[in-house]
């Protein structure tokens, strides 16, 4: 069955999105600009250490049976990758490691494109958003926030400023 539009869930995401935006835009990137690189994008990085609640697809009850399990896999699977290069990002951050801005660049993308395969797959193959059960908060309000926090990442990593001392 091919997926149907879903209003009211695709104006929560879009609120979502607007309100993660303007929060973002007024009081988080004030605050994240004025630190020192390192320590913004640690800051960062650490919102996305939670990324492994996306498991949570993979439970049984916690999201209808008829939800693809290849769907779920691949949120699940995502998301904690997602979540461990987050960690390590704030490792090397916190150790000023030579590898830490690749890592967070890495980190950033691959995070990224998780969640828009997700948001894609969900809206081309998912017939029903009620299909996400109790991980509905996900794809309507945590997603959005982290989407948004990718581009704050991204701000930052493509920033220039005087080298910082070591």
């Amino acid at each position: 069955m091919p997926p149907t539009f879903n209003l009211p869930f695709v104006l929560s995401v879009a609120g979502a999105f607007l309100a993660s935006t303007v929060v973002a835009a007024i009081y988080v990137w004030p605050a994240i600009r004025a630190m020192p690189r390192h320590e913004a994008l640690r800051l960062l990085a650490a919102f996305h250490a939670f990324r492994f609640l996306g498991m949570n697809f993979m439970v049984t009850g916690f999201v209808s049976p008829d939800l693809s399990s290849s769907f779920a896999s691949q949120v699940g699977w995502g998301d904690l990758i997602a979540a461990s290069l987050a960690l390590a990002a704030m490792a090397a951050l916190s150790w000023r490691w030579a590898v830490a801005i690749p890592l967070v660049w890495i980190f950033n993308i691959w995070g990224t494109l998780d969640l828009l395969n997700a948001y894609y797959v969900g809206a081309t193959k998912i017939a029903s958003p009620g299909l996400f059960g109790a991980g509905i908060y996900i794809p309507a309000l945590y997603v959005p926030l982290l989407l948004v926090s990718h581009v704050l990442v991204l701000m930052i990593l493509l920033r220039t400023e005087p080298a910082e001392a070591s």
